[in-house]
């Protein structure tokens, strides 16, 4: 009992540890300013974007363990279960007090309580003046880094060198979420920045299943010992360079036609349906080719797992079902918001996720 207790606590001080110091690098350190999204009052929320800064700082640490004390960055995955346990209660625990201060600006209000503390009471809750909607990504991205350099780790403790799938997995994951932290103001735009009430379903999100769960296909691979052949290197980076492009791009095509309007897309000026719907670039192909890039990607490293295992190919499976429901559901929403204009924008682009299929 006593070795259980003291692994949670270790766990515990750790990931309070990890989140403090996280909080106090996006409280502290430089980087510039952006306005998001106009609020329904008609004002805007301002964001100081030091994401890129914070996740380099941590890429540094990290290399600085990996030569002081690299069994050190073995400690995530091999203690996972007692860092589950502990990210399971700090969310339900955060999503308590997000409950009881929503509530008490916000009065009692028509929703039961149950639904306020899973979807969220407040749109923008800060601590600090930090926004914790905007915040929670980090942790939640910069956690998935970690747990993945923790299966590198772990595999050359073991091993006493890394193998080629490895390799090849960890540069895949570092380039998406470099890019991430790098292309920050787009998150400012997505819709649950914009959107979505702070609760449980984003607290838990964030701090669980992006960490724990799609970090499984690198758990996997600490023991998939098969050789990676040049077939399958080849065509697992190919369809994460296709996926990469068709994410990034979509997402980046879409940010400038929000910002500035008058852009080029491909070389030739973007063309919108009354200056409204973008009909240009990757968006006059599919009304939410995003989504499948992002599935590419994801596709592309858990393919370096091989049959060796069932359990990483969870995660493009997750991402599949989840990606189908968030287009279902934006559609239905831009249907309400635009209307008739919508209908006229489907017609165009027939495609929602695969071109000439669906």
């Amino acid at each position: 009992m006593l070795p259980v207790l003291g692994e949670g606590l270790t766990a515990a001080v750790l990931f309070t540890v990890f989140l403090g110091v996280l909080f106090l690098g996006t409280r502290c350190l430089p980087g510039r300013w952006a306005e998001g999204a106009p609020l329904a009052d008609g004002g805007r929320e301002r964001y100081r974007l030091n994401g890129i800064l914070l996740f380099a700082l941590c890429v540094v640490a990290v290399l600085g363990i990996a030569v002081v004390r690299p069994a050190a960055l073995a400690y995530p995955v091999r203690h996972w279960q007692a860092l589950f346990v502990v990210a399971n209660v700090f969310s339900l625990i955060v999503a308590v007090w997000l409950l009881a201060d929503g509530r008490q600006s916000r009065g009692p209000g028509a929703r039961p309580a149950a639904v306020d503390y899973f979807l969220g009471v407040r749109l923008n809750p800060k601590l600090a003046g930090v926004d914790l909607k905007m915040f929670a990504y980090r942790p939640s991205l910069i956690g998935l880094f970690l747990f993945n350099v923790s299966c590198a780790a772990a595999q050359g403790l073991e091993q006493g060198s890394l193998s080629e799938r490895m390799i090849l997995y960890q540069v895949m994951f570092f380039v998406y979420i470099a890019n991430f932290f790098q292309f920050e103001e787009g998150m400012l735009f997505t819709w649950d920045v914009m959107s979505e009430r702070f609760g449980w379903m984003l607290v838990w999100g964030d701090l669980v299943l992006v960490p724990f769960f799609y970090s499984l296909p690198g758990h996997v691979l600490i023991d998939v010992r098969e050789p990676l052949g040049t077939g399958q290197a080849l065509l697992s980076t190919g369809v994460f360079l296709l996926g990469f492009w068709v994410f990034r791009g979509a997402n980046s095509q879409k940010h400038r036609f929000r910002q500035k309007g008058a852009t080029h897309i491909w070389g030739r000026p973007a063309r919108a349906l009354e200056g409204r719907l973008l009909v240009s670039g990757f968006w006059g192909i599919g009304r939410k080719l995003n989504y499948t890039g992002e599935f590419l990607v994801y596709a592309a490293w858990t393919s370096l797992c091989g049959t060796s295992s069932p359990l990483p190919y969870l995660v493009p499976l997750w991402l599949a079902v989840l990606f189908v429901h968030r287009a279902r559901r934006d559609d239905r929403r831009c249907r309400a918001k635009y209307g008739e204009l919508w209908d006229r924008y489907c017609r165009r682009v027939r495609y929602c996720l695969v071109p000439f299929v669906y």
